[in-house]
């Protein structure tokens, strides 16, 4: 028998039921990147709306950002306590009150705080959502499961480009934003009347209640490892060129810099979702079978984008001709799967105990970079007049640090993975039959 084949003892046996529970998880997550990335298609309708410039239009995504990030540990570390369900369930009810919140702001205030509360509800939903996977389904498919995850992910992101975006033109602000907010309310009650954290007969080992300095441990635990941090670094540099694109400066920058309309501006941001959605399915097929492509498919999505960002912004023309518009978003396409590879080095380097906690850690890596970057592009459009080529030129900053960070970390994790091995071996020869 493969050693593909062979079902790890203690391994969840996945099936029909896993798909049903699992995909119950997966639309709250489907739900949540709808709403985050809602400010996409209606950032040039919002500073209208609240008479805003590019600085304070950014303030929503990095507000909303920040907050992501800056929840993914603790929402780790109650996946881990509490489980899927319930951490599911409070990020359902804090993104749904942030959209609706959002449909009827008057005023640009209550609109930061109603981004701010979507971002808090979304930022646990992801990892909980891989919390599920690892819990029905068998370790072999993880790599799978977390590429599908992110997959119909990038399909409520292609729901905000081509639904949302109409609604907003054609029944209005408070109708399109108040209306897509009853998917949470659905969501919400699907997940509470169908999803289980575990199959029966595979319940984890109870989580210790020890306190602020247990917190502190798993924490370092986690980063100690330097999977972890390598994790963290792939996410980083992958993740964010194409978030910052489609999140809010994707379409700005087609219609203003590149004198599109509307209507293909928002066929060019479908095309990065659509890509997306292919890629990651080779991707996930290519991890599993043959583990060593990690490094080699984030690193080359890396250098891919950088080189097609260089030659758009280089192009010497007022006008970037459409042949390499559709093949820089084809390319960007890439970023959102490799991003998932980071939760490939990060997940087995760590113990179940700590699966939420790294992945928190993990999936702060991207939406760091991709805050920062739009905070860099909105500042530097300030400050230029509109001059997207030195806006966005801030990108290959962030990407240069990543990479060197992935290199530095390189050959420590292929160490201890070596070590991991080695010892997983020898535990298995011990084993009585």
């Amino acid at each position: 028998m493969s050693s593909s084949s062979v079902t790890v003892p203690g391994d969840p046996p996945g099936g029909r039921r896993a798909m049903a529970v699992w995909g119950v998880g997966v639309s709250v997550y489907f739900v949540a990147v709808i709403f985050r990335t809602s400010l996409g298609v209606a950032g040039l309708d919002a500073a209208d709306r609240f008479q805003v410039n590019a600085s304070a239009l950014s303030t929503f995504s990095i507000l909303q950002l920040l907050v992501y990030a800056g929840m993914q540990i603790p929402v780790g570390l109650l996946v881990d306590r509490l489980g899927t369900k319930k951490v599911l369930a409070l990020g359902a009810v804090l993104f749904t009150v942030g959209q609706l919140g959002f449909a009827f702001s008057p005023s640009y205030g209550m609109a930061l705080a109603s981004r701010a509360l979507l971002g808090c509800g979304d930022a646990m939903t992801f990892i909980a959502v891989l919390r599920l996977g690892s819990r029905w389904f068998p370790a072999r498919r993880g790599p799978m499961v977390a590429q599908s995850a992110g997959l119909i992910g990038m399909a409520g992101n292609l729901v905000s480009t081509l639904v949302l975006a109409r609604l907003l033109h054609g029944v209005g602000w408070t109708a399109a934003f108040a209306g897509s907010a009853l998917a949470g309310a659905v969501v919400l009650v699907l997940l509470l009347l169908f999803l289980k954290d575990h199959p029966a007969g595979y319940e984890p080992q109870p989580f210790p209640h020890q306190g602020v300095k247990y917190v502190r441990r798993q924490i370092a635990a986690s980063w100690r490892e330097p999977g972890t941090r390598m994790g963290l670094w792939v996410h980083f540099t992958t993740q964010f060129p194409a978030m910052v694109f489609l999140l809010l400066w994707g379409l700005p920058y087609l219609v203003e810099a590149q004198g599109l309309s509307r209507a293909t501006a928002g066929e060019l941001l479908t095309l990065v979702v659509l890509s997306n959605m292919v890629i990651g399915l080779v991707y996930g097929q290519v991890i599993a079978r043959h583990h060593g492509a990690r490094l080699p498919l984030a690193l080359g999505t890396v250098g891919a984008t950088a080189l097609m960002w260089a030659v758009t912004l280089a192009y010497p023309g007022e006008h970037v001709p459409m042949w390499l518009l559709i093949t820089l978003c084809a390319v960007m396409g890439a970023c959102g799967p490799a991003s998932m590879i980071g939760f490939d080095f990060a997940r087995p380097a760590n113990p179940p105990e700590r699966q939420g906690t790294a992945s928190g850690i993990t999936n702060m890596g991207g939406f760091v970079a991709s805050m920062t970057t739009l905070f860099a592009i909105g500042v530097l459009l300030d400050a230029t007049g509109d001059d997207y080529r030195v806006a966005f030129s801030a990108m290959f900053v962030l990407q240069a640090v990543g990479v060197g960070q992935i290199l530095r970390l390189r050959g420590r994790t292929a160490r201890r993975e070596r070590e991991r091995l080695v010892a997983s071996r020898v535990e298995t020869v011990h084993v009585p039959a």
